[in-house]
């Protein structure tokens, strides 16, 4: 999806990214933050402050928090301990560059310092930072991605219900997308039935991101995704794919789509973040 605001974003987030006293741990981190990728943490953050009339500029300090933390997460997740990935967003992983050490490193630098974005923006007041902190530290973690990708782990060679599948997502991938809407509303200072909204939204954004990308899993190629098909089937995951067959799968996120679209629409007829979810489901990588 194509955003002029997302260029000045990507400028903005590379100078976040100070000299390190190490030169290869520094060439590392910008190695996968300059990957690219299509940003959509960011400009979720950006298209929900839109509905409170807030400048997006206003969420470039958090917006760079959560790129830095879902790129640590990639680089974790390339590891061969872990999904054993040589190729993301069409380029070699970051542990087939610069090692697995320093991979591993890089992955905790990103991680860490995204706190200190926040802590140390001037755009927040004190107690929006807390809240930004707090709300990372609980969807980031081990309550939140962290324990999603441990229940992952867990669930390679089993053959999982639904309710345990969509508990996965919801952590795995769905945390840090849900964390991205709510964080927007701290910085606009919604009330709490709006942040009860956006939570809503924020969980069936994530939900509608897992199952598209189980149908790419299925459907895609390495030239739109950057990255082998079928790893899904050869690590004998449970997805809503191998549960429901591709036309139920399909079904069930125009579903979700649908519900969330009148969600939006609770808050703000005729908002962007509509046109940024129907991207989300239609996209090809």
């Amino acid at each position: 999806m194509n955003d002029m605001n997302i260029s000045l974003f990507n400028d903005y987030l590379i100078k976040q990214q100070k000299q390190f006293i190490d030169p290869k741990l520094n060439e590392s981190m910008l190695y996968s933050l300059k990957a690219g990728g299509k940003r959509i943490r960011p400009l979720l953050i950006f298209y929900t402050l839109d509905l409170f009339g807030i400048d997006r500029t206003k969420g470039y300090d958090y917006a760079a928090a959560i790129e830095m933390i879902h790129t640590y997460s990639l680089i974790h997740d390339d590891l061969p301990s872990m999904d054993d990935d040589d190729y993301r967003r069409g380029k070699l992983t970051n542990h087939k560059v610069y090692g697995e050490a320093t991979a591993i490193l890089a992955g905790d630098a990103l991680l860490t310092d995204s706190f200190g974005v926040i802590a140390n923006s001037k755009e927040y007041s004190d107690g929006i930072k807390i809240n930004l902190i707090s709300l990372l530290s609980k969807r980031a973690g081990s309550n939140g991605m962290v324990g999603g990708q441990m229940l992952d782990m867990n669930s390679e060679d089993k053959c999982l219900t639904e309710y345990e599948m969509k508990n996965v997502h919801a952590h795995k991938t769905g945390d840090l997308i849900t964390a991205c809407i709510i964080g927007a509303g701290y910085i606009a200072n919604a009330d709490v039935k709006t942040i009860e909204k956006l939570n809503n939204i924020g969980d069936n954004i994530g939900l509608m991101f897992q199952i598209k990308d189980d149908l790419l899993d299925v459907e895609g190629d390495f030239e739109s995704l950057g990255k082998p098909v079928g790893s899904d089937i050869s690590n004998h995951k449970s997805t809503y794919v191998s549960i429901h067959g591709i036309n139920k799968a399909k079904e069930i996120l125009d579903q979700i789509y649908q519900h969330t679209i009148e969600l939006i629409d609770d808050i703000q007829k005729n908002a962007g973040l509509k046109e940024l979810v129907t991207y989300i489901v239609n996209r090809n990588n």
